[in-house]
């Protein structure tokens, strides 16, 4: 039955072809010290952070998708936004580079304070310039799409033919090709001989956790989906991944339960884009025992619920838990002198 239905989910998910800038499938490893150290159960990491092309990360697989409507549209600019450490912009700035496109990015300012000196220049702000970025500061209003809009506009009428990346590649269709992740999963898990007890990951523009939904309701559906909110808004962040996961069950033509949705809230310190004592755990557990390195906004967050959860006796030793890791190292970098390190 399993290989029937990945079989049925490849063929829709072929129905949304991908540029080719994500390399993937992205690796499935065992991280054996860190199950020592928590005392199980079996945990694995999708390594989301090799999708390569800009210092990779989970929103590449999205952008494969989207940009291909923009090339088909002929756009000649891509337009995103986000804040000044935003992994979603880096990447998007580095596909256009990819691609020859130009790149005009919203950074919105106000949505946190910067929380080290380094913080406005290192990191993804660097490399955003790096990649040719031109970038417009903007004040956060809590409308993540509004400064984006309101740029693309501005381009398109001075001539430009601009492609709308929303805040976080997050829409319908990102989750689409978020889905596919899932069906990743299920054919490296079953090649290494266990099924996921759950796929763990912080969440906080809800595309990829909408696209893994879907995915494992299809692929893997025996297996729990749990997002670790990181944006403070456990609330915002559980309509938003209803909101795509429909649209992306819509799009690809198969079953979405409201049940399938989990957002665990208490995981993201006292803000977004601020780590707090369990963040920082988290990054120094998963650098010393396994080398991984993880930001302190997304992915360091994702670890530190899925520790927690661990260490509450959510799962039984025997179990096998996926970490999904989204990517943003560079931040690391951003955040050096308020991480103790």
């Amino acid at each position: 039955m399993e290989v029937t239905a990945i079989k049925d989910f490849e063929a829709r998910l072929a129905r949304f072809p991908r540029l080719g800038l994500a390399r993937l499938p992205t690796p499935l490893e065992p991280l054996e010290r860190l199950t020592q150290a928590l005392g199980g159960p079996r945990l694995w990491v999708k390594r989301e952070d090799m999708t390569g092309n800009g210092f990779g990360g989970n929103k590449l697989r999205k952008l494969d998708v989207l940009l291909q409507e923009a090339l088909r549209q002929g756009a000649d600019t891509l337009v995103s936004g986000g804040v000044v450490q935003s992994n979603s912009q880096r990447q998007v700035a580095a596909a256009a580079a990819k691609l020859g496109l130009d790149c005009h990015l919203a950074v919105y300012h106000g949505r946190l304070s910067p929380p080290t000196p380094e913080y406005e220049r290192s990191g993804n702000a660097l490399l955003n310039r790096l990649f040719g970025a031109t970038l417009h500061d903007v004040p956060w209003t809590g409308d993540r799409n509004a400064a984006i809009e309101a740029l693309c506009a501005e381009l398109q009428a001075q001539g430009r033919r601009p492609y709308l990346v929303p805040y976080g590649a997050s829409n319908a269709l990102g989750a689409v090709a978020y889905a596919a992740t899932a069906l990743e999963i299920a054919v490296q898990a079953g090649e290494l001989g266990f099924h996921p007890a759950a796929i763990v990951h912080c969440s906080g523009s809800a595309a990829t956790q909408a696209g893994l939904v879907v995915g494992a309701r299809a692929c893997l559906p025996q297996t729990r989906i749990v997002g670790i909110d990181i944006d403070a808004e456990p609330e915002r962040v559980r309509a938003d991944v209803l909101r795509y996961a429909e649209g992306a069950a819509e799009l690809l033509q198969t079953p979405f339960s409201e049940a399938d949705v989990e957002v665990v809230a208490g995981h993201a310190g006292p803000a977004y884009g601020v780590p707090h004592e369990a963040t920082i755990e988290a990054i120094k557990l998963a650098g010393r025992l396994e080398a991984l390195v993880l930001d302190p906004v997304y992915s360091g967050k994702g670890l530190a619920g899925l520790i927690a959860l661990v260490r509450a006796g959510r799962w039984r030793r025997d179990d096998d838990v996926v970490f999904l890791h989204t990517g943003g190292s560079p931040a690391l970098f951003a955040y050096q002198s308020a991480l103790d390190i």
